[in-house]
Parts: C-alpha cells; structure tokens; sequence
C-alpha cells in the first residue's frame, strides 16, 4: 500500500514515537502516586497520554477527586522522571533510517508535541539529533493543545507546506485526532496504545515501527 499523495514534509510527535519516554513518565508517575498514597491504574495512565498537563490533571481529578493534588504529582515525578533519564532517553527504532531518508528526498520536518520545549531539546540534544528538524512545536507554541488540530497545522505552517502534504507520525490516540484534523496523511506507529477502529479510520496506515514507515518513504522517492 502506498500513501495516498506525494509527500512533502513529515510532522513528528516525539514521546513514544521519536523517544520511548511514554513508560518512563508512566513509572515516574506511578511510583509518585504510590508515594503520595495512591494506586494510578493502567486505564487512568492510557488516558493521560497525548495530553498537555492540564488535560491531565482533569483525568486525575476525575479519577482520584478533585482535592488530589496535581501540582504536588506533577512536582515530584517530573523530579523522578529525570532521575531515570538522566543518563540518556532510549531512542525509538528506525528514527535515524527515516530521518536519513528525509535528508536524501530533502524533505522537511518539524516535532509537534504536548511536552515542553525543554524537554524537546532534553531528548533530542542527547541523541544530537536537534538540528536535524527545522522546526519545534512544543506546549506553549500553539492556541490550543492536542486533540485540537493546532499544533500539525503551526508545524505545517512554520514548515511552509499545506497541511494536506505533510505526513504525520503519531502514537496517541489525542495525537492522531490532532493530525487527521489538521488534514494530514497520518501514520499511527503504536507504542503503549493500541489502535482501534477510530484510529483505523482516521489513518491512513498503522504501521508497526518506525522501519516500516521508512519503506513506505523510500519508495516513493
């Protein structure tokens, strides 16, 4: 199966697609919880993923009420986080192959993500990867988070390439909800999250890694 126009520029998200941080915070936030008294369910960590904080805590407050403390979770396991990753982030299979073969079609890229531009330039300065993107979309850089449309539609626009011609790569569900908004040929590559029939219907393949989604780019170049 190939894509279904020409691609012209690829949008990435970065936590479980470009980096495999989506566990880590998983743990960190775990962990935290217990500490603070509290079991986090699987199902609850599932919907936090592909949300800004703030979606976040209202998954939390929903779960655990609304005197939970978020700012006091967010706190101590974004301190735990990086206590794991501070040695170095594990980077996803097949990054490198696909950002190669962008390099050779000369096709541009940007990051679009619900973390901070810290934590972009965190994770992909460890893999010296920061400069291989000519743009970063990170929270605080578009008027409304993920699953609204507006952070694949300021990467297309910063990448100057119509939405409809950029192929976004996702692992959320929020994020898969956000590219197809936006126009976008999207490509779910799952990571904690499996796809189900809205995700069917929204992408335009589900591949299983990274190297499939470099096929699928070389043979159209």
């Amino acid at each position: 199966m190939s894509l279904p126009r020409p691609v012209k520029a690829v949008v990435f998200d970065m936590d479980g697609l470009l980096v495999d941080t989506e566990r880590v915070y998983c743990e960190a936030l775990t962990l935290t919880c217990r500490d603070m008294g509290h079991e986090l369910p699987e199902t609850v960590l599932h919907r936090m993923i592909g949300h800004i904080w703030l979606g976040s805590a209202v998954v939390l407050r929903e779960h655990f009420g609304e005197a939970f403390d978020t700012d006091e979770l967010r706190r101590l396991s974004t301190e735990r986080f990086y206590e794991i990753v501070e040695a170095e982030v594990a980077l996803k299979a097949g990054v490198l192959e696909v950002l190669d073969e962008l390099d050779r079609q000369g096709l541009p890229r940007a990051i679009a993500t619900s973390s901070r531009r810290h934590d972009v330039e965190h994770h992909m300065s460890a893999h010296g990867l920061l400069d291989r993107f000519h743009a970063i979309l990170a929270n605080g850089d578009y008027p409304r988070p993920k699953p609204n449309p507006d952070p694949y539609l300021k990467a297309a626009e910063a990448l100057g390439v119509a939405p409809e011609d950029c192929l976004a790569l996702e692992d959320s569900h929020n994020g898969v909800r956000a590219a197809a908004g936006a126009g976008m040929m999207t490509i779910m590559v799952p990571d904690l999250l499996h796809p189900t029939e809205e995700m069917h219907a929204l992408c335009v393949r589900i591949a299983r890694d990274l190297h499939e989604v470099h096929d699928l780019l070389r043979a159209q170049g």
